[in-house]
């Protein structure tokens, strides 16, 4: 597994400290992009938050998946949350070790109580001290809470005390912009009230044991979900039901349950399980099955493998504003691209962690993940072999029919309504589920008449 080498560094740590207005929570910030550019401790909220116990409890659960490998467990090893100041909320996000479960909590406009907040991405500062604190916050008493260091900080800091080195895996960075692909195409299946998504979620194993066996799709009925063992009409696949355990941290506070997945046609598929909070969402979206990795899903693919779509996200990312909504037609009308064509640059922007999809909102919203997530694109396995057979003549195509030659083996690559179809292993054995072979992407590439001789893009 291909690993690069994160370093953090925070001008302190984050604390929850005694002041005279009351308990003061301090998210300290590492490097990060603002508006005004690369800033080494950014500062994104200064205020009170309306429900202190629930943000601390979501807060925690945001930090249990990135301390967590849901599958072939280790030790605990995690990279800080990402924080993005979107101008109306707070997003705190963070992915499982074993690149299967992504997990966002969205503090909206209604849970905040002070100034507007600022815009930007970078990561927060959660130890072990800080995990303890917060585990303690209890009842409504005000809580004061700072995003970046403050006012006198910034003028004093010579430079960073603290700082963390966490190995990143490639396949992670690549796990956000499959996560965010796959949510793209969810709709609203099902939404439980108080009392049966709490009901529910607690009737769920938290263990990987055999229990969890059985409840691999749920269907709604009435007011609930039931679990059945078919993928029956109307079913949301719950791929490894022991890894919404983190969602157990806010269960009584809960308002809501809402349920997103795809239609499906009977194959597993990722789902996502969002918990209505006061002022507050918590969501965590599972790929589909606890050994499958969100980077191996290949949704992001065709679009990494047009040099139209390359352009138009060089375009489209100029028009960004840090938007909590990024309104695809008015991308349009600035830009005068396409709806069709401003997906797929929102998708290339993905890969490098430029936007997220709030599935609540049904809509991209704006970030940037605060390390080199083109690594991501440049050492996509799929991708890169994809060039080298297109670069090498490997592809001859015929018609709609094209032959594509890969070591000893021939294979054919057909196109019919606008989907290709292979001979190789991996399209009997996914049918296109988990994207676009290589050989169908060598015959996209060839077909669009990339240039290839210049290397990866």
């Amino acid at each position: 597994m291909t690993r690069s080498v994160q370093a953090l560094a925070y001008a302190r740590p984050s604390s929850l400290e005694s002041s005279q207005a009351g308990p003061l929570l301090g998210l300290e910030t590492a490097g990060g992009l603002t508006p005004r550019g690369a800033e080494p401790h950014p500062r994104f909220f200064s205020g009170f938050l309306t429900s202190p116990d629930v943000a601390a409890r979501g807060l925690l659960a945001v930090a249990d998946v990135a301390s967590t490998r849901y599958y072939q467990r280790t030790l605990p090893s995690s990279l800080d949350p990402v924080v993005t100041g979107n101008g109306d909320r707070l997003r705190f996000e963070s992915f499982s070790g074993c690149c299967g479960v992504y997990a966002r909590l969205d503090v909206l406009q209604e849970g905040l109580d002070g100034a507007r907040t600022g815009h930007g991405t970078t990561n927060v500062d959660v130890n072990n001290p800080l995990r303890e604190a917060l585990s303690r916050i209890a009842g409504d008493d005000p809580l004061h809470l700072r995003v970046g260091p403050d006012e006198m900080a910034v003028t004093t800091l010579d430079g960073p005390v603290v700082e963390k080195k966490v190995p990143l895996p490639d396949r992670w960075l690549r796990g956000f912009a499959e996560a965010q692909v796959a949510s793209a195409g969810f709709d609203l299946r099902a939404e439980l009230p108080a009392a049966e998504a709490v009901r529910f979620l607690r009737s769920l194993p938290r263990s990987s044991g055999g229990s969890s066996r059985g409840a691999r799709w749920v269907v709604p009925a009435g007011k609930t979900l039931r679990p059945t063992t078919r993928p029956v009409a109307g079913a949301v696949c719950l791929p490894g039901p022991e890894r919404l355990a983190a969602l157990q941290r806010v269960l009584r506070h809960a308002t809501s349950l809402r349920v997103y997945g795809p239609v499906t046609d009977g194959a597993a598929t990722a789902s996502a399980w969002e918990v209505v909070l006061p002022g507050m969402r918590l969501t965590l979206t599972l790929s589909p099955d606890a050994s499958r990795g969100f980077s191996g899903e290949g949704g992001v693919l065709d679009a990494l493998a047009t040099d139209d779509a390359a352009a138009d996200a060089e375009l489209v990312s100029v028009l960004l504003a840090w938007e909590p909504r990024i309104d695809t037609a008015d991308l349009a009308e600035q830009s005068g691209l396409t709806v069709e064509r401003i997906r797929a640059a929102l998708i290339r922007l993905g890969t490098a962690g430029r936007v997220g999809y709030d599935l609540a909102d049904a809509a991209y919203f704006h970030r940037e993940l605060p390390y080199d997530a083109d690594r991501a694109e440049r050492h996509n396995p799929r991708l890169v072999a994809a060039r080298q057979l297109a670069d090498s003549g490997a592809v001859v195509c015929d018609g709609d029919v094209a032959a594509v030659a890969s070591g000893e083996r021939r294979y054919q690559v057909r196109e019919r309504d606008g989907m290709l179809s292979c001979t190789c292993q991996w399209w009997v054995d996914h049918r296109g589920r988990r994207g676009p072979c290589k050989h169908a992407l060598a015959v996209r590439m060839v077909r669009r008449g990339i240039q290839l001789a210049g290397g990866v893009r």
